[in-house]
């Protein structure tokens, strides 16, 4: 083993046994998630841990080699008829072959890399290997055979390969190992199986809502601090309010709440992102755990690279959006009771533009045809709105940096919402923001968040938002704080639409490609891992979803 190659870990081992693009994701990419069944088998391990401890065995015993190149924590010792006999503890069952329990391929190469490194380490032979399987209560032994050696060099050697690859090997042939592994909702493998065969029918192992909630903070002169295991909020009057670290996902900080450096740390190794939103609504900056794997990074500026391929990608977006934008205005205008008839000129100039983006050539005519569907549609949304609204509150037009007006308010204030949103899911992804295919590199925003947002700005924002005026959900003058030349929202408005949002991403919605249904919350990062199917083999799925 060279100084500069890492010993591999003999549990990556276990994963490249069981499923080579499981090993990719974790030892390659280095992502990592603990599900239920991970913390299940931690339990146990501590458990038996304890026991054997007080039993005298050996317990936990760490070992490497160089000339394997390998390292590991075998999880028990033993002495056994004269002779040293590692064991391993599953949490799950053995393999049946012909009514007797067996051990799984992966259990075996796992079991005896430990073996070899015994051997090594304390120079005397190891004959065998046992694994304990709790869910049926039985111990089966592995003998340590040139078979079994042979098959771990093997495995040693395959590593080697795939971490010299940038390129994800293909998922599993077997589909019933993905329903047990951890890493399903990162590698999406029956959303692949979807992409290469339209008549598959897809077992949902993406999850339908998120675990770990987003907190605001908006109160000027607010607090967050840390107390051991929790995020703590403390008013200006005093007042706290808890959260735990484990429901936390992401802290957002509106203006001027002030956050203790224990604090950032604390989240920063929590993987817990912190964003920063200035009073007016414009996102700011922010924190993130990111995936740093160079591998997903080399593959996306690889494509993206590609002028021909970026610009059908960006079709693909312009058209969702603007097919989306069609659908809604008609849908709105109906449930209002407006006669279409007097938006027709808008609605055909959007058709058009729709049309005109399915063969346009050059990123720049399509951003044209874009802007001219953009402008109808703002003509548009006026006649989306109840008459007897006040004036303050109705739209004239866009307008921002600063917005002059409540409704424009309101949109730059959700759409630095959603803003952050999305990069949060960039960043869960690991892709690089900076790397987009439609919008050009600029310092207001990401390229790549800008154009993930294409697709989401109206049904998560100006969707609920309108409803929102139409049901005078906003008080004119509590809600803003108002002088000539802009518009902003006070601390009650920002109350309110943070709500607004927060409560749309908890709303679920039916995914006309995988069939399945999911909040828009998780749609976000979906809709990304989607996006980087696009260039890891499995294309056609991305910006697909469209309104009812």
């Amino acid at each position: 083993m060279s100084d500069e190659t890492e010993p591999i870990r003999v549990m990556a081992l276990h994963a490249l046994a069981y499923c080579e693009r499981l090993f990719y994701l974790e030892e390659v990419e280095e992502i990592r998630v603990a599900d239920a069944a991970v913390y299940s088998g931690r339990t146990l391990h501590e458990r038996t841990e304890t026991a054997e401890e007080e039993s005298g065995q050996w317990v936990r015993y760490e070992l490497t080699s160089e000339t394997l190149g390998l390292t590991g924590k075998v999880d028990c010792l033993r002495r056994r008829d004269g002779g040293i006999v590692p064991y391993e503890h599953k949490r799950g069952r053995s393999r049946q072959n012909d009514g007797a329990a067996a051990a799984w391929d992966s259990d075996i190469i796992q079991v005896s890399a430990y073996g070899m490194l015994i051997e090594e380490q304390r120079n005397e032979p190891v004959e065998e290997g046992r694994i304990r399987y709790h869910a049926d209560n039985v111990t089966v032994r592995v003998p340590l055979d040139a078979e079994a050696r042979a098959k771990v060099i093997d495995a040693v050697n395959r590593a080697r390969e795939l971490q010299l690859s940038i390129e994800r090997p293909p998922v599993a042939e077997n589909d019933r190992l993905c329903t047990h592994c951890s890493l399903s909702p990162v590698c999406l493998p029956e959303e692949e199986r979807l992409a290469h065969d339209p008549d598959w029918e897809p077992v949902r192992l993406f999850p339908p809502s998120r675990s770990r909630k987003t907190v605001h903070v908006s109160e000027p002169g607010a607090r967050i601090s840390r107390a051991k295991d929790t995020l703590v909020v403390t008013s200006r009057s005093g007042e706290e309010r808890k959260f735990p670290v484990e429901d936390v996902g992401s802290l957002v900080l509106h203006g001027y709440p002030q956050i203790t450096t224990q604090a950032v740390h604390f989240c920063a190794a929590r993987d817990i992102a912190v964003h920063w939103i200035s009073g007016g609504g414009r996102y700011v900056s922010g924190t993130a755990q990111e995936q740093s794997a160079v591998q997903r990074r080399i593959r996306q500026y690889r494509t993206l690279t590609d002028i021909g391929f970026t610009l059908g990608l960006a079709r693909r977006l312009v058209g969702a959006k603007i097919d989306n934008t069609i659908r809604y205005v008609m849908r709105a205008s109906r449930s209002i009771d407006r006669d279409t008839t007097g938006i027709a000129q808008e609605l055909d100039t959007m058709r058009s533009a729709l049309k005109a983006c399915e063969t346009t050539e050059g990123l720049d005519v399509l951003r044209g045809h874009e802007g001219i569907a953009g402008r109808a549609y703002f003509a548009a949304l006026p006649t989306l709105l109840r008459d007897d609204l006040p004036e303050t509150m109705r739209f004239d037009g866009r307008n921002r940096r600063p917005p002059t007006d409540r409704f424009n308010a309101l949109l730059g204030f959700g759409y630095a919402l959603l803003y952050q949103a999305i990069l949060q899911a960039v960043h869960a992804v690991g892709l690089e923001p900076a790397l987009g295919f439609y919008h050009q590199p600029r310092s207001s925003g990401h390229p790549l968040v800008l154009d993930l947002m294409e697709l989401f700005r109206l049904p998560l924002w100006d969707v609920p938002l309108i409803g929102s005026v139409n049901r005078k959900t906003w008080h004119p003058d509590d809600d803003f704080e108002a002088t000539r030349s802009r518009v902003w929202l006070s601390d009650s408005g920002r109350r309110k639409a943070i709500k607004l949002f927060e409560e749309r991403l908890e709303d679920t919605w039916n995914h006309p490609v995988v069939k399945y249904s999911l909040s828009y919350e998780r749609l976000l990062e979906l809709e990304t891992r989607l996006l980087e199917k696009e260039w890891c083999g499995s294309p056609g799925m991305f910006a697909q979803m469209r309104l009812r």
